[in-house]
């Protein structure tokens, strides 16, 4: 998805620097630049990041910020200045971040946009299943993180701020849509199929009842918006015949799968009824986004030091497993350069503890990786383990990890 993002100081060499980190980190955002708070307040263009200087004259960063406040409470602003003492003040006006300057290049990438674990901190209040889940439904967009009152239950939040019409996500994919592309129905019709399980052309291309050349070109646009992404199995190249294609940003994975397809049923169910039903079978939307929670949380092992080795190539397999003449999947696997060192990791996101079927089905999977010399098990399980799950990973020096393990 492409954030907008406004970058606000006083000079314009500092701005100039700033846009261009920023875009070396992330180039598919749109960067805005503004020479004062006025001129900044003045804009008609609503924002995901604000990058704001605190020192400018007449109207400073702070004043300019408590404007912002009173108009649009979902921007995630950044402060930036030279003196650290002034952090305390700007967290007042909800300041999520304070940069002192120079501002070097990895702090960008540090603060750009959220993973699992960083959005967690909007919701302190609660517990690690809800604070999975409220990322499953909004992503790591703050703006989007910033809507959800974090006091109010998820139900409570889902039915304000996403179900409710008028309600600052009620309509927001669609409204982006509409201003970057010139046939919203089509690209809308694209990203329903893709977020209710299509995940190839041919499959998608038939759901829209368009040609399959045509198809891939509205695609190959949603891709460039970084809306929609190819996958590939793992240690596989780009070029592979096996690819699919997956919404990139989970709010809008949500919302096609949820609000876009049932406007008009929800608006007969009502509000209250729409959030029971859709709580009541989250577990089966949040399968693939565990696995891409499970994904984050390997990679932040591996820049920690404590994997068995760094990843060359991290991602979901399937394919062909000569051992059961059968098709197979791996939910989460890494691999080191050589592709001779393997992590294989089963995720999943049940209200039962994960049983002896879910261990048995990724030992056999390991075996369609005969060049694969050393292999090393995980399994990530919301709700646990059953005993003789627990009893064998200990015989066989298998990894189990429980939801509350992935926040420490």
């Amino acid at each position: 998805m492409r954030l907008k993002v406004a970058v606000c100081d006083d000079e314009k060499i500092i701005c100039n620097e700033i846009k261009k980190r920023l875009l070396e980190v992330r180039p598919e955002f749109e960067v805005s630049l503004f020479s004062s708070g006025d001129e900044l307040i003045k804009s008609d263009k609503n924002f995901d990041l604000i990058f704001l200087d605190i020192e400018m004259p007449q109207l400073d960063g702070m004043e300019t910020a408590k404007v912002i406040r009173k108009n649009h409470k979902n921007e995630y602003i950044i402060f930036l200045t030279s003196h650290s003492e002034l952090m305390v003040e700007a967290f007042k006006v909800k300041a999520f971040r304070f940069l002192e300057k120079p501002i070097e290049l990895n702090t960008f990438r540090e603060v750009l946009p959220f993973d699992y674990l960083e959005s967690a901190a909007f919701f302190p209040d609660y517990s690690e299943e809800e604070k999975l889940i409220a990322y499953g439904i909004l992503g790591g967009v703050p703006r989007y993180l910033n809507a959800f009152d974090p006091k109010r239950a998820l139900r409570e939040n889902l039915i304000s701020e996403i179900l409710t019409e008028g309600a600052f996500l009620n309509d927001e994919p669609q409204t982006l849509l509409r201003m970057e592309l010139r046939e919203p129905a089509v690209y809308n019709s694209i990203l329903e199929a893709v977020a209710n399980g299509c995940n190839r052309i041919m499959e998608i291309a038939d759901r829209i009842h368009e040609e399959k050349s045509k198809c891939s070109k509205y695609m190959l646009t949603l891709q460039t918006l970084r809306l929609l992404e190819k996958h590939v199995p793992c240690g596989e190249t780009d070029g592979s015949k096996k690819g699919i294609y997956e919404i990139t940003d989970h709010f809008y994975r949500f919302w096609y799968r949820y609000v876009f397809s049932n406007k008009s049923y929800y608006s007969m169910l009502g509000t209250e009824r729409a959030a029971d039903e859709i709580m009541e079978g989250i577990n089966d939307y949040m399968g693939p986004v565990f696995e891409d929670i499970c994904r984050q949380y390997l990679v932040r092992r591996a820049k920690g030091g404590i994997l068995p080795f760094v990843p060359h190539s991290i991602g979901k397999w399937w394919g062909n497993n000569p051992v059961i003449k059968a098709q197979d999947d791996v939910d989460l696997l890494a691999l080191d350069r050589k592709g001779e060192r393997g992590i294989f990791v089963e995720c999943k996101f049940r209200n039962r503890p994960m049983g002896m079927d879910e261990y048995d089905d990724l030992v056999t999977a390991t075996e369609a990786f005969p060049g694969v010399k050393e292999k090393w098990l995980i399994f990530i399980s919301k709700s646990g383990f059953t005993e003789a799950v627990k009893r064998r990973a200990g015989e066989e020096g298998a990894e189990l990890v429980e939801v509350k393990g992935m926040y420490e």
